[in-house]
């Protein structure tokens, strides 16, 4: 890892399973980064707000309501208002691929439903890095 990387994890919307998000957080402050888990029931304004607030490196969203249809263009077109569409975001949890609003550069589709911890953990750190080659 280049640097110590920053990684907002939050539960848009009023889902209230939160096992995975807080595996993947802990899962990601084992392997070196610095992760921030914001709490159930956030509103993408909540969420955008943390990342400015944390001057996150990327975002992790959960869900499993179905929610993401409406939630994850809206943090999207959050983070765009504020200057920080750089931030890089992963979605996971019971989302179908034919409905993954992952569509935007820094996202990975490929990281699919049963990407491992590692593989998770091993492909952010690979692409933050890279990003900051380029700068």
């Amino acid at each position: 890892m280049n640097r110590t990387y920053r990684v907002v994890v939050a539960k848009p919307g009023l889902d209230g399973h939160d096992r995975g998000a807080k595996v993947i957080a802990r899962t990601l402050r084992d392997a070196g980064f610095e992760v921030v888990y914001t709490g159930l029931h956030q509103t993408p304004e909540q969420i955008v707000q943390a990342v400015i607030q944390e001057d996150a490196d990327a975002l992790g969203l959960s869900l499993l309501s179905g929610a993401h249809l409406v939630l994850v263009p809206r943090v999207i077109d959050l983070l765009k208002s504020e200057g920080r569409e750089d931030v890089l975001l992963l979605v996971g949890g019971i989302i179908p691929t034919t409905t993954s609003p992952v569509s935007r550069p820094g996202c990975r589709p490929g990281l699919h439903a049963r990407a491992s911890l590692a593989e998770i953990g091993t492909w952010l750190e690979s692409t933050l890095d890279a990003r900051e080659h380029l700068h």
